[in-house]
Formats: structure tokens, sequence, C-alpha cells
């Protein structure tokens, strides 16, 4: 099999591993025509490209498909309808189970799609603008993100659970005119106010000019005369059709925030076909989708994950996506595998975080439930520790459905290493394999380029992807200085790597994560892998922290399991389980018990914090107003205090 066109007739679908070489081996010594096949062949243009690629080295820019036009929503949308209007796209499920539930098809997304792109239009929304989307998981918030694609408005999300500081800081950097929000959120047993955090986030945004209120929870919220509008009453008499606006390959198609290490939230500008593209075949690809099968991801649309793999990638490939509202643990921690066996859910995706909170529980809460239907279970946000891999594959996918440990970022746009299910044979904690058309690279700290394996250093990506960011919302500098400066030429990811024997690659946790203790490199994340294996342990976070004589030391944060073990005989078993498993050099010299890790709302452990503390700089620790629980923040500064 050594033709592209052969490789491609079928809808990109790498399901060999003999197709995955092949595959593979043509996008790296041919990346520009192997790119431009798949997007001929499977998508549909206004106006085909009149140049591949267009990478300008020095400037850090890249351009896809430069000179073609298109619209993504008629890729996601109007190319179905006439073989699958009547299909389910999108399933709602509501945090409370006794709520009835939507199946939306793809008939009826385009008519709600339509008729939101013209609210937007009658209240002044054009193509250009920047319109922040501040929504909990209801329909209305895949609608609203396709309706803005659809007029080629910018949509900025904002997950519905940030402070009206975060919501403000995002909405002023991105020159957002308009935001849609609701009154207010269900969260598990909890009902939020999102209409009054707005509200104190737009006392400094000066520029909004629109804000529309979707009704979600009947909350009694004030509506700001000239500047607030009920969503249902716009859309009782907005039209059904709407026009697709023209785009070009590479305008913005959203503004994504992330953290950033300065504390400055970086908004990355993803472009429209580049993206569209990628997203569609890595989820074809990593989540074998096949037509008929349902498929759900539980993160929120607020993150990326949410973006290329809740909305996006599934609806470009004509897919049945469910959009979750509730959490894992409402009305009880059988909530997800109860969701899995009411749908006959075939691929669940889902984050190390929830998997290792649900191990916690009963067992129960699984057995009762038929699971029977997993074809592909995924893994995203933070590489997953050994001892949670294995539950998931025991318990959940019943050692039948592949776990596909998938490692990118907000950055990626889009899944960059991952098993390929039935295809890459899989291996604990390892994302295994690139995706064809990634390059990665392990460097070394002088900027060489480690070869061969078994070894370890910083992962690079060396040639462009179609939807890697283009840019740092008005801040190209911020960009390069940030991805593009460390290797010159090369995309940095951030995140240190190792490769095995076979080329497998590891995940081992952000470069700012190797604490070098005594001359030695360790990775927190083996470390905490070590850890977790105790059975006390529930989770664990890792930090170094300033030391006269080794020049760091460690420090670990721990959460039990079994709180009624004594912590002296603990701090032993802890410290001799990472002397056996790593070596000496890697105990740690301080253990903190406490009842929770300073998380983001996406679940990853916000270790800046617990390195401050650390490092008894409790005055600077930055906005913890985002957090899953700011709370935690205090208890662990006065354990911390305890030892200083």
């Amino acid at each position: 099999m050594n033709s592209l066109k052969a490789l491609t007739d079928s809808y990109y679908n790498v399901d060999s591993l003999e197709k995955y070489i092949d595959l593979n081996r043509i996008s790296q010594s041919d990346p520009e025509s192997f790119w431009s096949t798949i997007a001929e062949r499977n998508f549909s243009w206004r106006k085909k490209w009149d140049k591949v690629l267009d990478w300008n080295k020095e400037e850090s820019t890249v351009k896809w498909f430069e000179g073609a036009k298109l619209n993504i929503t008629e890729n996601c949308i109007d190319r179905h309808l006439a073989s699958k209007g009547d299909k389910t796209a999108i399933i709602w499920e509501s945090n409370d189970p006794t709520e009835a539930a939507q199946h939306i098809s793809y008939k009826e997304l385009s008519i709600r799609v339509n008729k939101m792109a013209n609210v937007l239009k009658n209240n002044g929304a054009k193509k250009g603008d920047r319109i922040c989307i501040y929504l909990p998981m209801i329909p209305e918030l895949s609608v609203a993100l396709l309706a803005c694609a659809r007029i080629g408005a910018i949509h900025s999300v904002v997950f519905a659970g940030f402070s009206a500081a975060a919501v403000a800081s995002r909405i002023n950097d991105a020159d957002c005119k308009m935001v849609i929000t609701s009154d207010g959120s269900y969260r598990g047993a909890k009902k939020l106010n999102l209409k009054s955090i707005v509200d104190e986030a737009l006392e400094n945004c000066p520029i909004v000019e629109t804000v529309l209120v979707a009704n979600r929870t009947n909350l009694d919220v004030e509506m700001k005369a000239g500047r607030d509008r009920w969503l249902e009453k716009e859309l009782s008499y907005a039209e059904e059709t709407c026009e697709a606006e023209e785009m070009d390959a590479e305008d913005p198609l959203f503004v994504l925030y992330t953290s950033g290490s300065t504390g400055k939230p970086k908004g990355m500008v993803h472009t429209t076909a580049g993206y569209m593209v990628y997203t569609a075949f890595s989820f074809k690809n990593v989540f074998q989708y096949k037509d008929g099968d349902i498929y759900w991801c539980t993160a929120d649309i607020g993150w990326i994950t949410g973006h290329s793999y809740i909305l996006y990638g599934p609806l470009l490939n004509g897919a049945t996506t469910i959009i979750f509202e509730g959490v894992p643990s409402y009305p009880d921690y059988g909530r997800f595998w109860e969701i899995i066996e009411k749908y006959k859910v075939n691929q669940f995706y889902t984050a190390p975080t929830a998997i290792r909170a649900l191990a916690n529980q009963d067992i129960d809460f699984v057995n009762k439930h038929d699971l029977s239907s997993l074809k592909v279970l995924g893994s995203v946000g933070e590489p997953i520790n050994e001892e949670a891999w294995h539950w998931y594959n025991d318990n959940i996918g019943k050692k039948k459905a592949p776990i596909v440990d998938t490692w990118w970022q907000t950055e990626t746009g889009g899944i960059m290493i991952s098993p390929i299910p039935f295809v890459t044979p899989t291996k604990p904690t390892f994302a295994t394999l690139p995706l064809p058309g990634i390059q990665p690279a392990l460097m070394d700290e002088e900027g060489k380029e480690i070869q061969g394996n078994s070894t370890a250093g910083r992962l690079c990506i060396k040639f462009p992807w179609p939807s890697m960011a283009r840019t740092v919302y008005g801040d190209h500098q911020r960009y390069i200085d940030t991805y593009f400066s460390a290797y010159k030429g090369m995309y940095f990811t951030g995140d240190g790597a190792l490769r095995d024997e076979v080329g497998y690659y590891r995940i081992t946790g952000r470069v700012d994560d190797v604490v070098i203790v005594s001359g030695h490199n360790l990775g927190t994340a083996p470390i905490e892998n070590a850890i977790n294996e105790h059975p006390a342990v529930a989770e664990s976070a890792i930090i170094g922290f300033p030391h006269d004589i080794k020049g760091n030391a460690l420090a670990g944060f721990i959460i039990l399991k079994d709180e009624t073990r004594n912590p002296e005989n603990l701090q032993k078993e802890i410290n001799n389980l990472i002397s056996s498993s790593i070596g000496p050099i890697a105990k740690l010299d301080r253990i903190h018990f406490v009842s929770g890790l300073p998380k983001t709302r996406s679940g990853k452990i916000m270790r800046r914090i617990l390195r401050k503390v650390s490092s008894n700089e409790m005055e600077n620790l930055g906005d913890t107003s985002t957090l899953l629980d700011p709370s935690i923040v205090d208890e662990i500064i006065e354990k911390v205090k305890e030892v200083l």
C-alpha cells in the first residue's frame, strides 16, 4: 500500500498498522501533499487553496491552505443534511437525571444555529467581531459557537465557573463587544447565578454593547436596559435561514485562553481551515468512529477538549455526540456509568482526575451498569498514572476497549500523540506514537536533537501541522517567546518526554516540573506514580523547593483514601516506596497530608501555587479565584507553615 490516493480513499481512516506506517512515512516525507490530499477529498470548499503551506521560520508565522474559501458550519452541518438530516447530532443530558434529555437532529441543529446566527446579526454582530460566551453545558452553548462561526464572528468561550475578574480580563483582552450567558447554571446539587458574575465583570468592560441571556434556572436576575436581552425572546422572531459567511482559510475561528506562566492568560488564536481539517482527521482516527456510534467526551466546551472533541471534530464527521451538563458524582458516583448504559456509548473520553476520583468509590457503582457497548476509552488532560490506567482498563473497558492516552494542548488544537485503537498496541502511561503528520523531537538543554530510542528530553514538534495556534491574540511576540525561542524553527511544547526502546513516547510532565536535586534531574510524574501505588493514597502532587545543601528538595502534597492511618508510619512507607521504585535521591523531605489539591476547573493541578507556598512566598500566589476550590489553598498554607 504505497499510493497516497489509495490510502485516503476510505475517509483517511487509519485502520491497520500497515496503513499507519505508510501514512506516517508519506506525511513526513511530503507533508504538503499529504494534508492537501486529506483536505481535498474529505471537506467542502467554496474555493480551493492556492498554496498548501506558507511557513516563515524567522517570524514564526504559519498559514495552511492559503487562499481557500469555506465556512466550517457548512462542513459541520449543511453537507450532512441530505443523507443524515434526521440523524441525531447532539444528545443533551441534563444535570438532573429526571429531566428529559434532548435529541437534536442535524436538521434541527441547522435551524437552531441559523436562528441564533440571525439573533447575533440582529444585535449588531458581524464578521470579525469577538463574542464572549459564558454558558453552562446546555444546548445553547454549542449552538452559540456554531452561530458565531456561521456569520464569521470569532467566539471566545470562558468556562462558566470562572470569577468575574477572570471573565473581565478575557473580555477586555479580546475586545469582545457581545456576551452570551444564562441566568444561572446547575452543578450537582448547587445552583449558580452566572448573570450576577457577568454583571460584576462588565463593570470593568466598557466595550461590551449587548448581553444575551438564556433562561436555564429561572433565577430572578437584573436586566440592564439597553444592554441585556432575553435570548428566548430574540430567537422567537429570528428567521430560520442564514447564509453562511464566506471565510478565508486563515480567518480566525476562535480565541481560547490558557494559563500563562506569568499569570496573565494567553489568548490562543485558531484559524478556520487548518483547525477543521486536523480536528476531523484526528477525531476519526483516535476514536475509530463508525457511522451509528454514540460518542461521549465528558469535558466542558469551555476548554479546548470540548471545542475539538465534543463539538467540531464529531460534527465534522457526522457523528452523534453527547453533551453532559452535570458532574460525575451527582446524584451519586454511578452517573457516568448510568449514562453509558442509557445511550449505549461506544467511545468514552474523560480525564485522569475523574478516573482517580471514581476509582476511589465503591466498585458497585460500576458493576450495576452494563458497559458492554464501549469500544474505545480515552484519557485527556494530563498523563494518566499506571494505577488509574489499570483500573480504567480492568473495570470500565473490561480489558476489551483499548485506552487511548492522548497528549495534546490548547495550543495544538488537536491530539498529537496517541494510540490508535486496534492499530497501536497500548502501554500503560505511554501516549505511544505520533499521529500521521506530526513530527516530534526530543531536545537536550543545549538545543541539540537527541537521536535514538531509550532516551529522554524536551518535547518539540519539528514541522507545522494544520491545527496549530497561529498567535497569541494581540501579542505575537509573546507567541514567539513562549513557543519558538527555545529551539529555533521548532515548536517547544513545554513538556518533557521519554522515548522507549520501540519509539513510544511518555509525557513526563512540564519541564518546570522537572526538579534538579543534588544535580539529579527528577521528573515529578514518576514520583507521583510511585506514591499513588500506595493503597492508602488517592492522589499526590510533587514539587521542588529551595534547599541550602541540595539546591532543591522535594515536597509531596498527598490526599489519602484512609485518613485513619498513622501519619508518621505513612511518611516512612511512602518514602520507602519512592526509594525502591526510583531511588533514595527521590525521597521527599516534606510530606503534607491534605484534603485536596489546587486544581483548575479542567482538573489541572496548579503546581505553581504549591511551589510558591513551599518556598514561603505566600504573598504572591496570583489569582486563585478560578480554582475549582480556592479554599484549599488556605489549608495548604497552614500545613506548610507548620514545618517552616
